[in-house]
């Protein structure tokens, strides 16, 4: 019984569906930021399979199909771009310069903390692209020649914590502008806080939704580039 089901083409996409749809209930019901929908359904889908023994290769049989549509969602972003066009043209100089600085920042701070913490070369590697959106990041991780399993993990637990974080840190570095705010957001935390980016507003979810394109972008040029450091 167990074997059909595990083996079913779709077990690991309704598991991963019905693992978010309660992370969504869950976060709607208490509207804390601890409770994010994306948390709540990779803890449930962890729980799942550790209770009932299935294995990762079952699991991502199906899952794997949302995996893929990371690609064509990445493209989609171009969406808010077009709405927002007049003021991305307005405040290039800042979407570049954040894109820019953040990617590299974001690079060098995984370099530099894994030196002190005596982490291994390819584990380094695998960190590198974790401020990038999926598909970026695998293609990063892979062209380094670090581990891409770990690096969805870091890229998801990095969007956890911008999504969770964004808004009070910007309210610690009294970063007030939409547009400053936005950038900030999507070139530190992907699509996963650019969700939270969209919530603060159309502005702020739209210049995140740009900064996650040029971060993974740029992320591919400066990783080769900085991979001599370490």
């Amino acid at each position: 019984m167990k074997a059909a089901i595990v083996g079913n083409l779709f077990f690991g996409l309704i598991i991963s569906f019905f693992a978010f749809e309660i992370g969504k209930w869950v976060f709607k019901k208490t509207q804390t930021p601890l409770f994010n929908p994306f948390l709540i359904g990779t803890s449930i889908v962890i729980f799942i399979l550790k209770f009932f023994d299935i294995s990762t290769d079952d699991y991502y049989r199906g899952a794997g199909m949302i995996l893929f549509l990371l690609g064509p969602a990445t493209v989609s972003l171009a969406i808010p771009l077009y709405k927002k066009w007049d003021l991305f043209k307005k405040f290039f100089i800042p979407v570049m310069t954040g894109a820019v600085v953040g990617s590299f920042v974001g690079i060098v701070s995984v370099i530099i903390l894994g030196k002190l913490f005596g982490m291994e070369n390819q584990l380094i590697f695998s960190l590198m692209p974790k401020s990038i959106t999926t598909p970026f990041g695998i293609e990063v991780s892979s062209m380094l020649g670090g581990i891409p399993a770990i690096t969805v993990v870091s890229i998801m637990l990095t969007g956890i914590t911008g999504n969770v974080t964004a808004p009070l840190i910007s309210k610690i570095f009294r970063v007030k502008h939409s547009v400053a705010v936005g950038i900030g957001i999507g070139v530190s935390s992907h699509a996963v806080g650019t969700s939270k980016a969209m919530e603060i507003g159309e502005v702020e979810g739209s210049m995140s939704a740009l900064s996650i394109v040029f971060a993974g972008l740029l992320t591919l040029v400066w990783a080769p580039i900085l991979k001599f450091l370490v």
